[in-house]
């Protein structure tokens, strides 16, 4: 009965909503049901969608991935809605962008941000396509609900109260929150935490060291966690001088949680005629954001670019909610969120009062130097809150014909925080980040500089602070852009070329570093003449390794099977700069070593320098690493800027107190090992796998702070623990495409499948595939998608 009752609940539902769609279609859309759309499925689960317009292949997208992740799907509406403390409890956990918070929290920042009419508003400024893609996603979406009945999804799921059809509403909070994650999203908890000082206070915030000040920032940071759970990737793309047949070639290899909304979904996109795109995306998606058609491929890499800058407040002496500029008082604007009774379950109100200015909410991270005093608080200014353009950038790429279209697709400044890396047929390779930044200069950080403590966070944590007593420190206003005080996409970076370009998460500087970076772009887009992740320095000795014919592969071009190989070879880039001063140190040292110093000397000494699965020494490598790394001077090479790609390098043992701390991180490296049940001599693959379906898969790859290609990261893990390393971050959807006569020819993989159910045959059913290191041929063409065609195929009408 109770079955029967939730599963006309879906329908109603559902249908009210495709009358509501249909009110809203123009009048030219064709009546409901009578269009359909096929759904077929290839080796993996991968979907190919095919549709005679925008509104099918959306509700096919819908359809299809929610037969892979509806209960992941029904649980982020349920964040979106603000319903979580109601339906799983007010202190229990989820996840929020990248971290996790308190389902109340949660709750409260969410019914605080999102404002339906606002982005109601911003959604009518998009094109029809746009429009018809997100009325078709959320029919798709409710039409499997109603498919399925209540009764018949996952267990994660099945029969809860809070499994409800999708609405446009849910759909456009969807979108802001994947916007703004890089952003005002990271700081939610620092907007929880601005509550104002009490009446009559008078004293200032303690001062605070800006060691302590850099850590705090980094903690609460987008891509910035020193201990794992960084977006990342690396995306490399060559042109016709350096591919053997003048083709172009691309790798794709963004680090993306295994875990969450975050997760790609493998999916082919075709409208006869118009358009055959094929790649992944992420989250609530009607369209492919890194993929490939028959004449361009790309990659998205995480950009360094800014999405945000905080404005310090001088307050009223008298009123700590009164701010002034330019020398007039404003008030602060403080609204009250409650949750609803049901939340709370009888217990005492949840509610919180939040504090916006005209230059945003207010924040505090008073453990950065940015708590809220009698004299100054802090605003933050977010440049994707109602960005709503990526879903048209991404439409537009997917019918581009070359990178010169590809890069024409972003010009509605779309795409909130990524870089862009692709190649064409034709053999032209570009980096582009056309990333959404705020426009401030480099003059205008000088003159809207605040108090110095604030200032300094810009050089020490790259956090932008300005004046917000001065009127003049808004953001430029640029006629040209496609959003009011963002960069315009002529001053944004961007390499054309027929060589090769990369990116691995630093900034545009070294995207070749035999072209001269573009001159006078902002410092908020990225730095230059800084150190570099290992990660970069090692995609550029690769490259450079390849093309010189140096590294052991034959040629002196990159071609896709070279490339493929390159990509998992899992060079420890830490192991090779700091190993051999390391192992003569242990000899000369000999006997003053301690027991466990000693045999740390002897397992490293031994180790290859890779992260592979088998490497034995690997696991005490990352731990004693993971200790040294952060040591004063620990280098014996300083970092040179002329010397970007080869310093910072070598183990500074010949200070005393450098080498006695370098073998105390040793030995106590060895003792961390040793507790978390491991022998130091252990492969890596032995604490670091997976088990599915009753098989231990050993997984190569490396952490961040290691400089390893294909990374592999346990967020949330300070250390390796009795049950090694719980592998959640890292290599996930990968690509490497280039062209024949026919069009594109590409091999990929998934690591953790399409599905996020782990009943499901498709969870993690690709991890073999990773760990063996092999590649997935991507059936594009016809001919091989009815090769490896599984079951029938589904018609859908709509």
């Amino acid at each position: 009965m109770t079955s029967n009752t939730s599963r006309s609940r879906f329908s109603l539902t559902a249908l009210s909503l495709g009358l509501v769609a249909l009110l809203g279609a123009c009048a030219s859309t064709p009546p409901p049901g009578s269009r359909s759309v096929s759904i077929e499925r290839t080796t993996f689960g991968i979907a190919h969608i095919t549709a005679p317009d925008y509104e099918g292949l959306a509700y096919g997208t819908a359809y299809a991935h929610a037969q892979d992740n509806v209960c992941q799907t029904a649980e982020h509406l349920l964040t979106l809605r603000g319903d979580r403390a109601q339906f799983l409890g007010t202190q229990n956990t989820g996840d929020f962008g990248l971290g996790r918070m308190p389902n109340a929290q949660i709750d409260l920042f969410v019914r605080y941000h999102m404002d339906d009419a606002a982005l109601a508003r911003a959604a009518a400024t998009t094109n029809d396509e746009v429009k018809a893609a997100l009325r078709g996603y959320v029919a798709g979406y409710n039409r499997y609900l109603q498919d399925a009945g209540p009764n018949g999804l996952p267990e994660a799921c099945r029969g809860k109260p809070w499994v409800r059809p999708m609405t446009a509403a849910d759909l456009a909070r969807a979108t802001e929150q994947s916007m703004i994650q890089g952003g005002l999203g990271a700081l939610a908890g620092a907007v929880l935490a601005a509550v104002p000082p009490a009446p009559g206070t008078k004293t200032g915030a303690a001062p605070v060291a800006l060691e302590q000040a850099v850590a705090e920032i980094g903690r609460h940071s987008f891509n910035a966690n020193p201990e794992g759970g960084e977006l990342g990737s690396n995306g490399w793309a060559f042109g016709r001088n350096a591919t053997p047949d003048g083709k172009g070639l691309l790798l794709g290899n963004p680090h993306f949680p295994w875990n969450g909304t975050n997760r790609f979904w493998q999916m082919h996109l075709t409208i006869p005629g118009q358009l055959d795109v094929m790649g992944a995306t992420g989250g609530l998606s009607p369209v492919v954001s890194i993929g490939f058609n028959k004449d361009v491929a790309w990659t998205h890499t995480v950009s360094t670019g800014k999405r945000f800058t905080l404005y310090e407040l001088k307050l009223d002496p008298n009123d700590p909610t009164v701010y002034w500029v330019d020398g007039q008082p404003k008030k602060m604007v403080a609204r009250t969120v409650a949750l609803p009774a049901a939340a709370t379950a009888g217990g005492a109100p949840v509610q919180h009062t939040f504090y916006a200015t005209d230059w945003g909410p207010v924040v505090s991270l008073p453990r950065a130097g940015l708590g809220w005093s009698a004299q100054k608080a802090y605003a933050i200014r977010d440049a994707n809150t109602l960005n709503v353009r990526s879903a048209e950038s991404w439409m537009k790429m997917g019918r581009a014909r070359n990178v010169a279209e590809l890069r024409a697709a972003m010009g509605n400044q779309g795409i909130p925080w990524i870089n862009t890396l692709a190649a064409d047929r034709e053999g032209n390779a570009m980096y582009a980040d056309l990333s959404v930044v705020p426009d401030v200069s480099a003059e205008m950080l000088k003159t809207c500089a605040p108090s110095p403590a604030a200032a300094a966070l810009l050089n020490a944590a790259g956090l932008p602070v300005l004046d917000g007593s001065r009127s003049a420190c808004a953001w430029h206003r640029d006629p040209s852009t496609a959003a009011p005080g963002i960069i315009a996409p002529a001053r944004m970076p961007v390499v054309v070329t027929p060589d090769w370009v990369q990116n691995s998460n630093d900034s545009f500087w070294l995207s070749n570093p035999r072209v001269p970076p573009m001159a006078g772009v902002s410092p908020l887009v990225g730095p230059v003449g800084v150190p570099q992740r290992l990660r970069t320095r090692s995609g550029i000795m690769e490259i450079e390794g390849r093309l010189a014919g140096t590294d052991g592969l034959p040629g002196n071009r990159m071609g896709a099977a070279e490339l493929r190989s390159v990509i998992f070879r899992d060079r420890n880039l830490a192991g090779m700069l700091v190993m051999d001063d390391l192992k003569a140190a242990c000899t000369a040292t000999g006997a003053a070593l301690s027991a466990d110093q000693a045999l740390g000397c002897r397992v490293l000494s031994a180790w290859d320098r890779t992260s592979n699965a088998e490497s034995k020494g690997a696991a005490l490598f990352r731990e004693f690493w993971r200790k040294a790394k952060d040591l004063p001077k620990v280098w014996r090479v300083p970092f040179d800027p002329a010397q970007p790609v080869t310093t910072p390098t070598g183990l500074d043992m010949a200070t005393p107190a450098t080498r006695e701390a370098v073998f105390k991180a040793l030995g106590d490296a060895v003792g961390t090992v040793r507790t978390a049940g491991f022998a130091p001599d252990v492969a890596l693959g032995v604490p670091q796998s997976r088990t599915v379906r009753g098989q231990k898969i050993a997984l190569p790859g490396g952490d961040e702070f290691e400089g390893v290609l294909n990374k592999l990261e346990s967020q949330g893990q300070p250390v390796i623990d009795p049950k090694g390393y719980a592998i959640n971050y890292g290599s996930s959807y990968m690509q490497v495409v280039t062209f024949d006569a026919r069009g594109p020819v590409a091999q990929g993989l998934l690591t953790y499948g399409q599905s996020s159910d782990p009943a499901s045959p498709r969870a993690y059913d690709q991890l073999p595939l990773f760990a063996a290191k092999q590649w997935h041929p991507l059936p594009f063409h016809p001919a091989d998608v009815q090769a490896q065609r599984e079951g029938k195929p589904l018609q859908l009408a709509y």
